[in-house]
């Protein structure tokens, strides 16, 4: 039985693509997540700029949120895919 969050040796070509697929979209949400801590840090050396900059964690925030989300959709995708011989 796989454990939840890996693809199960076992597993079609079609949960090994869903996987693939849930695994890209995970890792661009952590670029993204960081790429607005980063952006958002280096606003926050100007005054002028608090407000986007504050906007900027703000999104990054969001994005953290995300990540477990995705794991969940993911699960959930992969619990309702037929199995290889479930007929």
């Amino acid at each position: 039985m796989a454990k939840p969050f890996e693809v199960d040796k076992d597993a079609s070509q079609l949960h090994r693509k869903v996987y693939g697929r849930y695994e890209k979209l995970y890792t661009l949400n952590d670029f993204f997540a960081a790429l607005f801590f980063l952006v958002g840090s280096i606003m926050f050396f100007y005054e002028s700029l608090m407000i986007p900059a504050t906007w900027c964690f703000t999104l990054g925030s969001v994005n953290f949120m995300l990540r477990p989300t995705i794991k969940v959709a993911r699960e959930f995708h992969l619990a309702n895919l037929p199995l290889p011989g479930d007929d």
